[in-house]
């Protein structure tokens, strides 16, 4: 018997459709609707032979318009995917690569359902010539219903590789590989033949995590800070204005900003902000230097700017403790 597997469809380049097999820049333009959960999964019948997929509606949406809504609603479709049907082997969610690694990092902080739960994509559009959609889907599946997958929180599959969802991030605008693992590597393969595991991460994930969305409205404000050669306080301040209860400074490696920003980043830390001092290198931890403690900044581990976001806007739905936020970023 073949295991259940439910699809989530969320839109995305693996959802597109261009004007035709060889437009894989423009298909956002085409004027073609993204498909739907169910007619990706009938677009890729192949998918049968892994699998029973039992395809979700959800939506059909360009992933940059993703956030908080988005997040709590797949949690709490999750939720009831498993409730509905117990015997669900796992979930997996078709998702655009431009905030693919956020959404996945979510859930792997939030979702609390017991199945494997894989986020995929695809970098070319579904109608393509030599389009990854079909396969990238079908092995996503395969990852999904395999019990080594279980207890290793939400993964990422692309390109035939299994990433942490708290590890990936999208490392290229369009080449197949472009989903990486910077410090550590995949945690396995989903070959042709066979899905094979080589390591697990220790860091605790979803369902094991305090983090909740569901009775939340919204994600308290974090804002990001992005150095660059001669960079001022401007944006810093716009964010304070703005009503930011946490600032990421992504700054130089390996975790450093500007003069003027870290004057300004330190009034904001004693003012009472949560201000985290994170790296635009892409690999490797944040030092907890002297200057650092001494302005009263907190370092995000080897987190990049957008998921220390994530984790610093749900940490301030538990605590304002900059001792218990830090030692959040040391847990998860």
């Amino acid at each position: 018997m073949k295991p259940r597997v439910a699809f989530i469809g969320t839109g995305g380049t693996i959802a597109s459709q261009g004007a035709g097999p060889l437009d894989t820049t423009n298909y956002g333009s085409s004027g073609n609707p993204q498909l739907d959960a169910a007619q990706l999964v009938a677009r890729f019948p192949e998918l049968a032979e892994v699998a029973e997929v039992i395809p979700v509606p959800f939506s059909a949406v360009p992933s940059p318009q993703i956030h908080f809504p988005t997040w709590k609603g797949l949690v709490g479709l999750c939720d009831r995917l498993v409730a509905e049907q117990p015997d669900l082997a796992g979930i997996v969610i078709g998702h655009g690569t431009a905030t693919l690694e956020e959404t996945a990092y979510v859930l792997h902080l939030t979702a609390k359902v017991p199945v494997p739960i894989v986020v995929t994509g695809a970098q070319r559009p579904s109608s393509a010539l030599s389009t990854d959609a079909g396969l990238n889907l079908v092995n996503a599946v395969r990852v999904a219903a395999h019990p080594d997958a279980r207890g290793l929180g939400v993964l990422v599959l692309l390109n035939d590789e299994i990433q942490a969802a708290r590890e990936v991030t999208k490392t290229s605008t369009g080449r197949m590989q472009t989903f990486r693992s910077p410090d550590f590597g995949a945690l396995g393969q989903a070959d042709g033949d066979s899905v094979n595991f080589y390591r697990r991460p220790i860091r605790p994930g979803a369902p094991d995590t305090p983090f909740d969305l569901r009775g939340l409205d919204a994600l308290p404000r974090v804002d990001i800070a992005y150095s660059y050669a001669g960079a001022d306080a401007t944006a810093v301040r716009a964010f304070l204005a703005a009503g930011a209860q946490g600032i990421i400074s992504a700054g130089f490696a390996p975790g450093f900003c500007t003069p003027d920003e870290f004057f300004a980043l330190r009034e904001a830390a004693a003012g009472g902000t949560i201000v985290m001092q994170c790296t635009r290198a892409g690999s490797g931890r944040v030092f907890p230097t002297t200057k650092l403690r001494d302005a009263g900044f907190l370092t995000t581990d080897n987190l990049n700017p957008q998921k220390a976001r994530i984790l610093l806007a749900l940490a301030l739905t538990l605590t304002r403790d900059p001792a218990e936020i830090a030692r959040i970023f040391a847990t998860y």
